[in-house]
C-alpha cells in the first residue's frame, strides 16, 4: 500500500528538523490542508523539542499536530505513542495511522488484545501507558507521548492514568490535547519541572467552523424533520443512556427522510456484511432506513459500520450517547441535545460545562460546512404543556379543564433556555487531580528492576498533583497495601539491598502476566487456596470467585433477577399464596449467586484482617459460570436474557472474565477443566467480533487474509504458524470450537452454524440448508440433541489423527436423553472435523458406526 507519510520520510543521512518539516508540509499540501496559526505554532514548538499543551476547539486540527509529531519521531528513529480514553478511538487512530505510515510501523494495545505491539508508533488506552510508566519509570521506552482528550485527567474513576506519565516519564516530550482544558499554567510548570524542557501553551477559541445555537420547545420528531428540510443533516441525537439511544433510533423509523438513491447506496455498502449477532437484524433495519445507532453497548463492528456510513454522508440521523464528545469520528452538521441533564454515577445533574462543550463542539465539518448547529430541546413535559396551552387558547372550556404534565420524578433535573445560555457562555471547569494508590500501582512500581521500588513509590506520591494532606493519606494507604503484599509473599523484602539498588522484588513464582489491577484480587488469591481441588465443581468455583471481583454489568443482573422472580411468582400463584405475601417473597430474591455464603464469609474475614479494604464490595454473580455450565454460545445467551441491545456490554464483561482468569489465577491451580474454561471464553471473545483484525489484515495484505489466521491463546492479534503438534492446548481449543458448533447444529440454529464455520474456515461451502440435511439422519433416529456437559466433553471422546498438512478430528456424540450414565446415552454417532492451524476448523460431516435405538 502507498502509506503516504512513510513515503515522505527523509533518508537517515539527510535527517534534520528543517527537512522533516518540509516533508511534512509537502504531505499537507498534497492533502490540500492549509495549516491554521495554532497548528503551525504547535508543530514548530514540537520540532524545537518543546512540550506542547494544545487547547483549541474541536475541528481545529489537533489530530494533524499529533500526526506531525509521529512523523518527526519516526524520522528521528524514535518511538511515539498515542493515548486516549476509549478503545473505539484507539481503534480508529490505529487504523488511520496504519494507512498513513503503513501497518508495519503502527501497533496497538487496548487490554482486549494487541497488534504489532513493538512497532515504532503505538496506539493504546491511557491505562496501558500508565501501567508501563509505573513499571519502567524514567526508562519507559517512548520518546514522544500524545495524550488526547486530556480533560479525562479529571475523571473520577480513571483520571489517575492521565497523571502517572506526567510524574514518571522525565525523558519524554509531551503533547497534551483537548478542546476543554481550562487553566493550563499548572500543567505547564509540571511538565517543565519533570522533563527539564520548555512547554508551550497553544490555545485559541476561534473555530474553523463557527457554531449557531438554538433552543426549541418543539417535539423531537418535528425538530428533526425541520432540521433535515433546512439542510442541517447529518444530525446526532445526544442521549445519556444506551437504552434511550436505542429507543430514539427506533422512533426515527416512523419518519422517512432518506432518499431512494441513498437507500440504494446503503444497500450496496451493506452487501456482504454479516449481521449474525442477535441484535444485528435491528442494526441492519436502522441502517437501511438511514438511521445510525452508536454507543458502547454495541459490538465494535456495528459501531465501525455506522461511522463508515456516516463518513460517506449516507446517514441523516445518528442516535447515540455522549461518547461523541470523546473524538469518535462521526462527521455531523447538527448536534441535537434531547436533554441537558444526566446521571453522573451518583445523582442526576445538569451537564458540566466541559461535557457540554465537548459534545457541542462536534457540530460542523471542516471543508463541508460553513457553520455547525447546536440545538437543545426543552424538557418533554414543558413542550407538551406549551402545546396544550396553545390549543386551550382557542377553547375557554378546554382551558378550565387543562391538567398540566408533571416533570419526571426520577432521572431529571430541570433545565430551561437560561441553563442552555449559561452552558454556552461559561468556561470549562478547572481540572482536578484524581491520584490514588492501588495494588496494581504498587506492584508495578515495586517490580522495577534497576531501582529501589520503595523509594520510587515514595517519590511518586511526593510528586503527585495532590495536596499535602492527601499525600499523607496516600502514603499511609500505600504502606497498608505493601504489608498485605508482603504477607501473601507476592513481594519479598530482600535481606540486603541488591547491586541495582532494589530492596524488594516481586515473587518470581508468579506467572509472567500476573495482575493485581482488580482491587479485590488479594481476596481472590487467599480464597482460591480454600477450594477443594478434588471437588467436581472446582473449576466452576474458581470461575465464580473470579466473577465475584469483577464490576457487575447491572443490566444483565437485572435480567437474571427478572427471570428468578418470574419463576418464583408462578410457583407462588400455583400454591395459592396471597398477593401481598407474594410481593413480600419476591423482594427477598436475588440474582443467582453461587457460593454466596462462602464468598461473603471469607470476604468479611478478609476485611477484618485488612480494614483498608472496607470501602470495596465483593460482587458474587453467575454470568460466565451460567454460560459455561450450559455451554451456551454468545448468541444463545444474548437471546436467553433479551440482551440484544447490550451485546457490547456482555462481550466486554466476558473479556474481563477471560483476562482475570489468565492474569490472576495462579498457574498451579489451572486444571484441565480450568484451562478448558479459559479456552471457551477466549473463543467467544475472539469469535464474536473480529472487525479490527480484519481491517488491519486488509491493510497489511491488500489481497485479504482470514481472521482465523490471527488468533492466539492470549488474545494477541498476531499471525500464527501451522500447529506442529496436537497437544492439550490444541485439543482444548478444538473441542471448545467443536461443541460450540454442535450446539448450534443440534438446536436448529443452522444459519448461525454456517456463519460459525465460515469464521473458522473462510473456504467453507456449508450452508444452512446443507447443514440441516447433514443432521437430519441423527434427528430421524429419535435423538433429542447432543450432550455438551463436562462428561461428554471428556478428552477420551476425541481422537486426533495427523494426515499430511492437517489433523482429522473425530468427536463422539452422546444423546441428550437425561441419562446420567454416558453408556446409556451412547448414540453411535461421530462428528468429523479438519484442523490445520489453531483457530482453523473445517466440518467434514457426521458418521454413524452403529445405533442403539
Amino acid at each position: 500500500m502507498k502509506a503516504p507519510l512513510f513515503q515522505k520520510l527523509p533518508q537517515f543521512h539527510e535527517v534534520s528538523n528543517e527537512i522533516i518539516l518540509d516533508r511534512f508540509l509537502e504531505y499537507a499540501t498534497e492533502k490540500k490542508l492549509e495549516l491554521y496559526p495554532a497548528q503551525e505554532e504547535a508543530i514548530l514548538s514540537l520540532y524545537d523539542g518543546n512540550n506542547v499543551i494544545l487547547n483549541t476547539p474541536t475541528g481545529s486540527g489537533k489530530s494533524l499536530v499529533a500526526l506531525a509529531l509521529h512523523f518527526h519521531a519516526l524520522a528521528m528513529g524514535k518511538r511515539s505513542v498515542y493515548t486516549c480514553p476509549i478503545k473505539a478511538l484507539v481503534n480508529e487512530k490505529f487504523l488511520h495511522l496504519s494507512k498513513e505510515f503503513g501497518p508495519d510501523q503502527v501497533g496497538m494495545i487496548t487490554g482486549d488484545g494487541s497488534v504489532n505491539p513493538d512497532a515504532p508508533i503505538l496506539c493504546c488506552t491511557a491505562e496501558i501507558l500508565a501501567n508501563q510508566a509505573l513499571r519502567e519509570g524514567i526508562e519507559t521506552a517512548f520518546d514522544d507521548v500524545i495524550m488526547d482528550e486530556f480533560h479525562y485527567y479529571s475523571d473520577r474513576e480513571r483520571g489517575v492514568a492521565w497523571q502517572i506519565p506526567l510524574l514518571t516519564m522525565a525523558r519524554t516530550r509531551f503533547l497534551l490535547m483537548s478542546a476543554t482544558l481550562g487553566e493550563m499554567e499548572f500543567f505547564e510548570k509540571s511538565l517543565n519541572d519533570l522533563t527539564d524542557r520548555p512547554t508551550t501553551i497553544v490555545s485559541g477559541s476561534e473555530r474553523p467552523v463557527p457554531l449557531e445555537f438554538s433552543y426549541r420547545e418543539v417535539p423531537l420528531h418535528e425538530t428533526v424533520k425541520e432540521l433535515i428540510e433546512q439542510g442541517r443533516a447529518p444530525i446526532y441525537l445526544v442521549n445519556f443512556t444506551q437504552a434511550n439511544a436505542a429507543e430514539q433510533a427506533q422512533n426515527m423509523m416512523s419518519v422517512d427522510f432518506t432518499s431512494k438513491e441513498d437507500k440504494k447506496t446503503i444497500l450496496e455498502r451493506l452487501y456482504g456484511t454479516k449481521f449474525s449477532s442477535p441484535y444485528g437484524k435491528d442494526i441492519q433495519r436502522f441502517l437501511k432506513h438511514g438511521v445510525g445507532l452508536h454507543h458502547a453497548g454495541l459490538l465494535p463492528k456495528y459501531r465501525m459500520l455506522v461511522e463508515k456510513l456516516a463518513q460517506e454522508g449516507l446517514l441523516k440521523v445518528i442516535s447515540g450517547t455522549d461518547t461523541l464528545g470523546v473524538g469518535v469520528n462521526i462527521p455531523i452538521r447538527t448536534v441535537l441535545f434531547t436533554k441537558l441533564c444526566k446521571f453522573d454515577g451518583q445523582k442526576t445533574v445538569i451537564l458540566s460545562v466541559r461535557d457540554f462543550h465537548q459534545i457541542a463542539g462536534r457540530a460542523g465539518r471542516k471543508g463541508f460546512d460553513d457553520r455547525g448547529f447546536v440545538v437543545a430541546l426543552a424538557p418533554e413535559h414543558v413542550i407538551e404543556n406549551k402545546r396544550m396551552e396553545e390549543k386551550a387558547k382557542t377553547d375557554p372550556k378546554k382551558a378550565k379543564k387543562l391538567v398540566k404534565q408533571k416533570p419526571p420524578e426520577k432521572g431529571y433535573v430541570h433545565w430551561d433556555e437560561n441553563t442552555f445560555k449559561k452552558l454556552i457562555a461559561s468556561p470549562p471547569e478547572a481540572l482536578e487531580s484524581r491520584f490514588s494508590v492501588s495494588h496494581g500501582m504498587l506492584l508495578n512500581v515495586l517490580s522495577r528492576e534497576n531501582e529501589d521500588g520503595c523509594k520510587a513509590m515514595r517519590s511518586l506520591i511526593r510528586s503527585s498533583h495532590e495536596t499535602e494532606g492527601a499525600k499523607k493519606k496516600h502514603r499511609g494507604h500505600a504502606f497498608e497495601l505493601f504489608r498485605a503484599l508482603v504477607d501473601r509473599k507476592i513481594i519479598e523484602v530482600l535481606p540486603q539491598r541488591e547491586a541495582n539498588g532494589r530492596s524488594v522484588r516481586v515473587n518470581v513464582s508468579l506467572q509472567e502476566d500476573f495482575s493485581l489491577n482488580h482491587s479485590l484480587a488479594l481476596w481472590l488469591i487467599d480464597t482460591l487456596a480454600l477450594l477443594d481441588p478434588e471437588s467436581d465443581t472446582y473449576a466452576l468455583d474458581i470461575l465464580t470467585l473470579v466473577e465475584a471481583i469483577l464490576e457487575s454489568p447491572d443490566l444483565i443482573l437485572r435480567k437474571q433477577l427478572d427471570r428468578v422472580k418470574g419463576e418464583k411468582l408462578r410457583e407462588l400463584k400455583e400454591a395459592g399464596v396471597e398477593y401481598d405475601q407474594r410481593m413480600e417473597e419476591l423482594e427477598k430474591l436475588e440474582h443467582p449467586k453461587p457460593l454466596r455464603d462462602f464468598i461473603y464469609s471469607t470476604f468479611n474475614d478478609f476485611v477484618d484482617r485488612h480494614p483498608w479494604v472496607g470501602h470495596e464490595n465483593i460482587r458474587p454473580k453467575s454470568i460466565a459460570r451460567e454460560m459455561f455450565e450450559h455451554f451456551l454460545s454468545f448468541g444463545e445467551y444474548t437471546r436467553e436474557y433479551d440482551l440484544q441491545r447490550a451485546e457490547g456490554i456482555l462481550l466486554r464483561y466476558l473479556s474481563e472474565v477471560y483476562r482475570a482468569l489468565v492474569q490472576t489465577v495462579p498457574e498451579n491451580m489451572r486444571t484441565d477443566q480450568v484451562l478448558e474454561i479459559i479456552d471457551y471464553f477466549a473463543l467467544i471473545v475472539r469469535g464474536v467480533d473480529a472487525t479490527l483484525l480484519e481491517e488491519w489484515t486488509k491493510l497489511k495484505s491488500p489481497e485479504g487474509a482470514s481472521s482465523s489466521a490471527l488468533r492466539s491463546d492470549d488474545l494477541s492479534l498476531v499471525e500464527e504458524s501451522k500447529a506442529r503438534v496436537f497437544g492439550k492446548s490444541e485439543r482444548r481449543a478444538a473441542q471448545t470450537a467443536i461443541f460450540g458448533f454442535l450446539r448450534l447444529m443440534t438446536t436448529g440454529q443452522y444459519e448461525e452454524a454456517a456463519a460459525f464455520l465460515v469464521d473458522h474456515d473462510p473456504s467453507s461451502q456449508w450452508t444452512a440448508g446443507s447443514l440441516e440435511q447433514a443432521v437430519k439422519p441423527f434427528a430421524e433416529e429419535g435423538y433429542q440433541g447432543i450432550r455438551t456437559d463436562s462428561k461428554a466433553r471428556h478428552a477420551a471422546h476425541m481422537s486426533a489423527k495427523e494426515e499430511g498438512d492437517h489433523w482429522l478430528i473425530e468427536q463422539k456424540l452422546f444423546d441428550n436423553d437425561g441419562a446420567e450414565d454416558l453408556a446409556e446415552s451412547l448414540s453411535g454417532w461421530k462428528a468429523e472435523f479438519i484442523v490445520k492451524t489453531q483457530g482453523h476448523l473445517a466440518f467434514a460431516g457426521f458418521s454413524n458406526e452403529h445405533s442403539t435405538k
